[in-house]
């Protein structure tokens, strides 16, 4: 490892904070070795987060706590210029302004290059930007507007916004979730990346849910549970099984496989030549009771499919779709939004709740022509108890129905697009990236929760670049290349080799 254990470059005592009634942080400590990567994990709602955001000034701590980077103190909730040089940040909520392109968001932390007369050198500041990103090798356009980009390529922004100036610093960089929508090719490269600013001099704190994660890249690894640190461990000396065990508090298994059940009689969607971004005429049936796995490489289009079939794509889209249950006639792909099927979209931040919005609100807001009483108002106590329901069923952590949606973890907000999509009792469930940003024990609750959806006859349809949702979820994969699809995988074909070689063109 090279990390000079004795010699922390960043050390945290008694670290706590409360929100009002919430104890979110009791007495946390954190040391970060120098050329050390080292992983914060723990359950949604741990208290990871908080700690990320105290570190860099958003929330200030409790008092009694105490910081020192490289040995000299300093000001937790306060934010200095070589402080900043020192310890940079990328968070899980990315921190870009969509309107701006990749050039301006990494100006606005670093500055425009300018002439002698003051005017702004664009040649100049899309050659740097260009440099910073094309690392990762996804042909981002920098010069477009990031609203416009995918998840993937947003993140990988802001990552070069964080590495900007980097090249020899010996301070601290924090990746906050930075795989959270990567597929594997990309996450190789970002690992490849983080070990590049280790060796340069400088130390990483790694925050993940994805235990593989941590044991390909991390040195120590720190587990908070409840607000509290449990353990601090040398990676070398644990397993997945123990690390979960030290998550959750209890042995857990960890290597979910989907129940080999025949999926129902009769297929619940039918696709045909559906034409949509980079998509190229692909057609599919979903069969009742199925688990269908859409994967790819970034830009395959893979991604786009859930969108597609429910009516949220932004572009152009054709092709034909039926429901047959319900009806023998054929929808243009055009009008797909007609059809009522409800998508968990990608971006959860971005696309999946409204953040000025309580949980229940957030929950029942496709739901409210249900909620009607007389005379148009809105049925309060229906509407309650709809939300009540839901939050119960798929075990949503919240103080409330009427807490802000923003309170919950990721993966209690991911729970709650899911109950809001599954109360409209739909035969066919979309999802996109299904567990990104979740942490184990929540991802199994999720992969549980579809389960039961198709033992009940539903649907659904996964699109993901996570290899473990496919393996744990899927019955049947297909893997799109170039907008077509050129494989499909059933049963015990569904291997991380397989699918990784299917995806990159080398099977």
């Amino acid at each position: 490892m090279g990390a000079e254990l004795t010699r922390p470059v960043l050390r945290v005592t008694g670290l706590s904070k409360r929100f009002g009634g919430t104890r979110a942080l009791t007495d946390v400590d954190l040391e970060v070795a120098r050329g050390e990567i080292h992983a914060l994990i723990g359950p949604n709602g741990s208290g990871k987060s908080t700690l990320i955001k105290i570190l860099a000034g958003y929330h200030h701590a409790e008092p009694g706590a105490l910081a020192e980077l490289d040995g000299e103190p300093f000001g937790l909730g306060q934010v200095t210029a070589s402080r900043h040089e020192r310890l940079r940040f990328v968070h899980q909520e990315l921190g870009l302004v969509g309107e701006l392109s990749a050039v301006d968001n990494l100006a606005l932390s670093h500055g425009y290059a300018r002439t002698a007369l003051g005017n702004i050198r664009w040649p100049e500041m899309e050659r740097r930007t260009t440099a910073l990103v094309e690392r990762f090798g996804l042909g981002i356009d920098v010069r477009r507007p990031l609203s416009a980009a995918t998840p993937v390529q947003r993140a990988v922004v802001a990552i070069a916004a964080a590495l900007q100036g980097w090249e020899g610093r010996r301070g601290v960089l924090v990746l906050d979730e930075p795989t959270a929508v990567l597929p594997p090719g990309e996450v190789a490269r970002l690992f490849d990346i983080v070990r590049e600013v280790r060796d340069a001099g400088a130390s990483v704190l790694y925050v993940s849910h994805r235990m593989d994660e941590i044991f390909a890249l991390a040195d120590r690894v720190t587990v908070i549970r409840g607000g509290r640190r449990i353990a601090t461990r040398a990676v070398a000396g644990l397993t997945p099984r123990s690390l979960a065990a030290l998550m959750a508090g209890e042995e857990m298994e960890t290597d979910h496989r989907p129940a080999a059940r025949s999926a129902t009689a009769g297929a619940v969607l039918e696709v045909r030549d559906l034409w949509a971004g980079p998509l190229r005429g692909i057609g599919f049936d979903l069969a009742g009771g199925e688990r269908l796995g859409i994967t790819g490489l970034v830009g395959s289009g893979h991604e786009i499919v859930p969108y597609a079939v429910c009516g949220a794509h932004a572009g152009r889209v054709s092709g034909r779709l039926r429901l047959p249950q319900r009806a023998e006639r054929w929808t243009d792909a055009g009008d797909a939004g007609g059809l009522g099927l409800p998508l968990v979209p990608a971006d959860r931040a971005g696309e999946g709740v409204i953040g000025d919005f309580s949980v229940g609100e957030n929950l029942t807001l496709p739901l409210l022509h249900r909620l009607r009483a007389r005379g148009g108002r809105l049925h309060r106590r229906r509407e309650s108890s709809l939300a009540e329901d839901w939050i119960q069923r798929v075990g949503v952590r919240t103080a409330g129905r009427g807490a802000r949606i923003t309170t919950l973890s990721g993966g209690n907000q991911q729970k709650v697009v899911m109950a809001r999509c599954l109360a409209q009792r739909p035969p066919v469930l979309a999802l996109c990236e299904p567990t990104a940003g979740v942490d184990i024990a929540t991802r199994l609750q999720l992969y549980d929760l579809i389960e039961r959806q198709t033992e009940e006859g539903m649907g659904v349809i996964v699109s993901s670049s996570d290899t473990q949702d496919l393996l744990a979820l899927c019955t049947r994969v297909l893997v799109v290349r170039d907008g077509r699809i050129v494989r499909e995988l059933g049963g015990r074909e569904i291997t991380e080799p397989a699918l990784v070689h299917a995806m990159e063109g080398t099977d």
